[in-house]
């Protein structure tokens, strides 16, 4: 067995896992990442799901989120306006690709692959070092970076698995007793994700089947719609559907019992979604084949199955702070929600999100407190701030955790457990970890403010902590301003927009956008409601209206341009068309045709 001793060790591959290391090593800390497999990326690699929510709005593409769509849109030829789930997919071992091409350029980083935990050490109350079956490696600072919270049982950290009810935070959708849904299923269901593939000139038909447990599982959507959920570059489709598909949680407590458990419910959940495929090949009729090609071989798994669950939920840590479904929601008025402030009415924010409190138990619905709001066009979510403390355990020292493992509450891991936030989380701890070598002192005593302005100053990627809707990441006083908001917290806006940027950010733009994949087009402006809006078209050199398309945005500028917008106005935009979701992505709107 090889033992190693470094500064900052970094227990799985996964999103958090990934960014964290790289965030580490970065800053200087020598760095060991050890990955379960031989892909890196988790949730964005190799759990198959390479169609991320979240963060889509260009004021929230900062840090390491920002810096991977930054190269996913420069190594993937066919762009990434493919499906109607998210404004960006991708095939996944471009993904993975990135990720390992960004851990190998780094000489303090080391990568130790196809490793699983094995034991924890600890001295007193502080872990030290962590044993695998081929080496032993001793830190300062050990990251729990793994899906499923591992470390935290191993070192036995106190932590939370499955439902808290209302009495414990008093939040607004938590039940009040044990129910049907709540006995079925302890965390939200993971999902065993696959990759389907077709010939040009495939048309799927609608599904015969009505004996079938996934008979109506398109029902509302019609088949083209339903692949163009996850539709991928090179006329591939990701299916990860949660109505009748293939989200598998029974019995998930056996994902946390033992080793030999847990690869019971990897069978269950494989052969749930092996089921599904075949069902889905027979009913869409010829042209269609699992994408084999896609993924590595692996013992379960592999080809065109992911190499893993895609899991919404781990062992969640007893930290410092813990996140409530309060914390995420919008203010009373609001558009986001309140920073998280410490006991000295210091913000603490370190990492930022905004997806909708999103749950999956196939069969059943849990009624949420909302937390989308209309913005560009379209329905986007809450922004909120995650505090350094959820990310520090209460009562152990030399550790830290940077996936779906922090300490959220189980309703608010809904909108937590995102790729992009999870990315962010991963970026803040790394950062931490290092700063804690390079201080000497533990997680727990670290000045929050020097990890914010470590997290804003990065050389590489710096990243948000404060979300707001109107500041863009390339604004020359970017840093400024998300400092001053760390400094006046109760100045923060709670539109979430800077009245001082309005006429700065607002201004017409006449400058051509330099994106290859942007095109003209122009046609007659209508409104359909509240932030509801399309575009009667007339295509690039026609001369008459072709057809009609939504139009949406994720640049501030033109989202209040939209907004000023009148009925029957003739626009010339310039963005890029997705067929999948019929709606334009407008980046730019010609200012001689808005007065």
């Amino acid at each position: 067995m090889e033992s190693i001793q470094t500064d900052v060790l970094v227990v799985g591959g996964g999103t958090g896992g990934v960014a964290a290391a790289i965030q580490a090593a970065r800053r200087g800390a020598k760095t060991v990442l050890v990955s379960e497999s031989s892909w890196l990326g988790g949730m964005l690699t190799s759990a198959g799901v390479t169609a991320p929510d979240g963060l889509e709005l260009l004021a929230f593409q900062t840090g390491i989120w920002g810096a991977f769509l930054q190269e996913l849109r420069r190594r993937e030829p066919a762009g990434l306006d493919h499906a109607w789930v998210s404004f960006f997919t991708y095939l996944p071992q471009t993904g993975a690709a990135i990720f390992a091409d960004w851990v190998q350029a780094l000489p303090n980083l080391r990568w130790i692959q196809n490793e699983l935990p094995l034991e924890v050490e600890r001295r007193q109350d502080s872990v030290t070092a962590v044993r695998f079956a081929n080496y032993r490696v001793e830190s300062k600072v050990i990251l729990d970076a793994t899906e499923l919270g591992d470390l935290l049982a191993l070192a036995e950290v106190p932590h939370r698995w499955g439902w808290e009810w209302y009495s414990q935070w008093q939040e607004p959708s938590a039940p009040r007793h044990p129910s049907g849904l709540t006995q079925t299923y302890s965390v939200q269901a993971p999902t065993w994700v696959f990759v389907l593939q077709a010939a040009e000139s495939a048309l799927p038909t609608e599904p015969q089947s009505a004996t079938s447990q996934f008979a109506e599982s398109w029902t509302g959507f019609g088949a083209e719609a339903f692949l163009n959920y996850g539709r991928l570059p090179d006329n591939r489709f990701m299916i990860n559907w949660p109505e009748q598909g293939n989200d598998y949680g029974l019995q998930a407590d056996r994902l946390i019992q033992s080793a030999a458990a847990r690869q019971e419910f990897w069978q269950d959940a494989y052969a749930h979604a092996q089921d599904y495929a075949d069902w889905l090949l027979d009913q869409l009729g010829g042209g269609y084949e699992l994408a084999t090609g896609t993924f590595p071989k692996a013992l379960i798994g592999g080809g065109a199955y992911a190499l893993q669950p895609y899991y919404r939920e781990s062992r969640r840590l007893q930290g410092l702070a813990t996140v409530c479904e309060q914390d995420i929601l919008p203010v009373a008025g609001g558009q986001v929600a309140a920073l998280p402030m410490d006991a000295q009415q210091a913000v603490n924010a370190v990492a930022i999100g905004n997806y909708a409190n999103d749950h999956h138990y196939p069969g059943f619905r849990l009624a949420l407190q909302p937390k989308s709001i209309r913005w560009g066009g379209r329905w986007t979510g809450t922004p909120f701030a995650l505090p350094y403390g959820s990310l520090v355990p209460a009562t152990t020292d030399g550790l830290l955790v940077c996936e779906k493992n922090i300490s959220v509450s189980h309703i608010a891991n809904g909108a937590t457990r995102l790729q992009p936030t999870v990315l962010n989380i991963g970026q803040a701890a790394g950062m931490a970890a290092a700063l804690c070598v390079e201080q000497g002192c533990q997680p727990r005593d670290l000045p929050v403010r020097a990890l914010q302005t470590a997290l804003l100053q990065d050389p590489t990627a710096p990243a948000a902590v404060v979300p707001l809707f109107n500041l863009l990441p390339q604004d020359p006083d970017w840093r400024h301003w998300q400092q001053y908001y760390l400094d006046h917290p109760a100045a923060y806006p709670m539109d979430g927009h800077m009245p001082q940027f309005d006429q700065l950010i607002n201004k017409p733009i006449n400058k051509p956008i330099d994106k290859p994949d942007s095109k003209y087009y122009e046609g007659y402006f209508e409104r359909d409601g509240e932030q509801s809006y399309r575009l009667s078209q007339i295509a690039p050199g026609a001369t008459a209206a072709a057809e009609s398309v939504q139009l949406v945005s994720l640049h501030p500028a033109v989202n209040q341009q939209l907004q000023d917008c009148q009925s029957g106005q003739f626009l010339r935009l310039q963005g890029r068309l997705n067929r999948s979701g019929n709606w334009l992505l407008v980046e730019q709107l010609e200012s001689n045709l808005l007065s």
